[in-house]
């Protein structure tokens, strides 16, 4: 699973309406040709009784086979009359087809190739942009761009026991998550982002989920106290559905803001700790953005917890001033 079922919804709905709207155009085209050939619309009429006409020979009995093959000449007689008023009057001879946006599915989104069905490109393209919709409504994720990241924020001056910057180490954190989107697959290696509020670990993630989600993978993206409330609410609504859960450790790429900013709960924890686990069996990457150092976590949650998230992911440290604090100084 690597889309939520609103997204499927929503690029099902998208491919539906071009159908939809496909074939309304298709019958305005009809209607036209109908107004100025009133034959034409004579020979629809036949046309569409034919499977009726058929229907009621094979009942009537006597000899079928016969009787079934005149019918069809006749139609297929018909049809070659319908082309005809059509291209000697400048139309072309498909134009009562529906001109649908994909010719390849028709706008389904799904086709069959060898007897196995087949989800066509223009489904995937569908999906990908509801999923940055999705995103996009509890992130700014129109802004959290590798373009939009700037460096300058960051101090130039040398920490002389460190011997580089937090421009230096920021660069360096910047290179690494551009690198990880670009090569990003399904098993990449999970990611810990930690520091201070305000150094760019939300806007450097949702960078990553940008570029990932074009590549067509599905990422989910809830800050910590968001998802804790979800899954509390389907947990206590006494009823069997644990879709979020599975979710949330299906999606390609599960991406989790401010851990540790939640309501402290033995549920959470246990939740949490359940997710990780479950991603991580499954090697499926999950980035986890926390202002708390390693200590921290393991007073908030345990020791057992965090070292099955350190010793699974990639640590990223950010350091530097508040860039929303410097932004307002300006």
């Amino acid at each position: 699973m690597g889309y939520s079922n609103s997204v499927y919804k929503a690029a099902s709905d998208i491919l539906h309406e071009r159908r939809l709207n496909a074939e309304k155009a298709a019958e305005r085209r009809k209607e036209e040709v109908y107004e100025r050939f009133p034959r034409v619309k004579e020979l629809e009429k036949q046309i569409s009784m034919s499977g009726i006409k058929t229907a009621r020979a094979v009942l009537a009995g006597g000899d079928v086979k016969v009787e079934v093959e005149k019918l069809r000449d006749k139609d297929l007689a018909m049809q070659a009359e319908v082309k005809r008023i059509l291209t000697d009057n400048g139309y072309p001879a498909n134009y009562f087809e529906p001109k649908y946006f994909c010719k390849k599915c028709e706008d389904k989104g799904y086709y069959d190739i060898n007897g196995k069905t087949v989800r066509c490109s223009c489904m995937k393209s569908a999906l990908i942009s509801c999923a940055c919709a999705e995103l996009n409504r509890y992130a700014p994720l129109s802004l959290s761009t590798f373009e939009s990241f700037n460096l300058d924020y960051y101090d130039k001056t040398v920490d002389p026991e460190l011997k580089l910057s937090n421009y230096d180490l920021m660069s360096r954190v910047f290179n690494f998550c551009q690198n990880y989107a670009e090569k990003f697959n399904e098993h990449s290696k999970s990611i810990l982002m930690k520091g201070a509020t305000g150094l760019g670990k939300t806007h450097l993630s949702l960078a990553i989920a940008n570029e990932v989600i074009k590549k067509g993978y599905g990422v989910i993206y809830a800050s910590a106290p968001s998802l804790v409330s979800k899954l509390e609410k389907n947990y206590f609504s006494n009823n069997d559905d644990d879709s979020a859960f599975s979710i949330l450790v299906d999606c390609d790429l599960l991406i989790i803001d401010d851990l540790g900013t939640e309501f402290h709960s033995q549920f959470g924890v246990s939740q949490f700790y359940n997710i990780f686990n479950s991603r991580m069996l499954s090697n499926k990457p999950i980035i986890i953005n926390t202002n708390l150092s390693v200590k921290e976590l393991e007073n908030n949650y345990s020791q057992r917890f965090v070292s099955r998230i350190c010793g699974n992911a990639q640590q990223l440290n950010f350091k530097g001033k508040d860039i929303r604090a410097i932004r307002r100084e300006f």
